[in-house]
């Protein structure tokens, strides 16, 4: 295989949340089989420290420190009349060395890691282009208006980022989609599919990683009676946080009234100032970032996980169910995964006392319960390996030939 330029919005190291964790894996996927070119943006100084790891998995690299305030990425959007979220991640110099990239090696294919970042594959490059969107994004602020959000600027933003969609999806040899279901909704909203080419590859899950027999339970909530649930992610991503507050503020009585100590515990990096309030209060404890989740996805009972608004699949609950703990879960937040009700987790709508129900039922049954979460973790060990999951990546970078861009 040639070589590629990988763009990806995030920089891919460290893996440690769901889209890094996804373009980390795919970028090791593609080093294996060639040079690979990298540009890509750090938000934190642990993204930059990282940079030496990139290093040796790339041929070459472009690392962009995002400094740009958001408020000067709205008035750019606004001028230039694209959407904030491409606004926001447009570099000058990223946008260089993309250029003298295509220029001075024979790139065979440019993969494009989330719709951001489609904005730098040049109009004159015969190669390859894989897009990989993996959520429909228009879609998620569209929700965000209809919820009532920022009604106007979640608006302009889903429907300027339909028309970006459409545009790479005939853009790109190939877009790939997290799940079936996100696949299904992009076809439906493409104004014009023909031509188009759209697959969708899942998440996987190091399995050997989230494994319940490497870490010991995170002591200070084995200590407490419960139950406890426990709720992970970044917590400052807007559809985290509204479930861990309907969580704490609805399902969590509903329990309570029936098991007094029980606890609902939340997991993640940047929790809000609206999460931070709950912090202690009725049985909520907001942990913020911790340097390992697994003590705490291992000392919990049950992983709850009542997203409202969700988009592709929830590397959340296959780290949850890879850890032999039962998941409660809402229809959304289970998109993608092809497990069944009832055996492998406890799918229920968003509704406090129906979920609050399902839960005392399994309770009562402890056999059951840990059933469950054997099921869960060999369900993910079948069907969310990575190897597995990107098996079809290689035909897609490799269909229709190799038309590489001359250098």
């Amino acid at each position: 295989m040639g070589d590629i330029i990988f763009l990806a919005h995030r920089m891919p190291f460290p893996p440690d949340r769901g889209d890094k964790i996804r373009s980390h894996h795919l970028l090791k996927f593609l080093a294996e089989r060639g040079n690979v070119h990298v540009g890509c943006f750090a938000d934190t100084d642990a993204d930059m420290e990282a940079e030496d790891d990139l290093a040796r998995m790339s041929k070459s690299h472009c690392l962009v420190r995002r400094t740009k305030p958001l408020v000067l990425a709205g008035a750019e959007a606004v001028i230039s009349q694209l959407p904030v979220s491409l606004a926001a991640f447009h570099s000058r110099a990223l946008e260089r060395w993309v250029r003298d990239t295509v220029d001075t090696h024979e790139i065979e294919a440019i993969f494009v890691f989330s719709g951001q970042m489609g904005q730098y594959v040049p109009d004159d490059f015969t190669g390859r282009v894989i897009v990989d969107l993996c959520d429909v994004d228009s879609v998620k602020f569209e929700d965000y208006a209809k919820a009532g959000e920022r009604v106007w600027l979640n608006g302009r933003e889903g429907r300027l980022l339909a028309r970006e969609e459409e545009r790479l999806a005939h853009r790109a040899n190939a877009t790939i989609l997290i799940s079936e279901s996100e696949k299904t909704i992009l076809q439906g909203r493409l104004k014009n599919a023909a031509g188009t080419r759209l697959h969708a590859i899942g998440n996987g899950i190091d399995a050997e990683y989230f494994d319940p027999a490497s870490v010991l339970p995170e002591g200070s909530m084995t200590e407490r009676s419960g139950p406890h649930f426990v709720f992970t992610g970044q917590m400052d991503y807007r559809p985290n946080e509204l479930a861990s507050l309907w969580a704490i503020e609805h399902f969590l009585p509903e329990v309570r009234a029936y098991f007094p100590e029980a606890e609902y515990h939340v997991v993640g990096r940047n929790p809000t100032e609206a999460l931070l309030a709950k912090n202690s209060i009725e049985g909520a404890t907001i942990w913020g970032e911790v340097p390992d989740v697994r003590p705490f996805l291992k000392a919990a009972d049950v992983a709850v996980t009542p997203l409202t608004i969700a988009r592709g699949v929830q590397n959340k609950v296959l780290e949850a169910m890879a850890m032999e703990l039962p998941v409660l879960l809402t229809p959304g937040a289970a998109t993608g995964i092809d497990a069944q009700d009832g055996l492998h987790w406890m799918v229920e709508e968003a509704d406090a006392k129906s979920m609050a129900d399902r839960f005392r039922i399994i309770w009562s049954e402890p056999s059951k319960l840990s059933g469950m979460g054997r099921a869960a973790r060999q369900f993910v060990l079948d069907n969310h390996s990575w190897d597995a999951v990107l098996n079809p990546l290689e035909d897609l970078l490799l269909m229709g030939g190799r038309q590489r861009h001359a250098a």
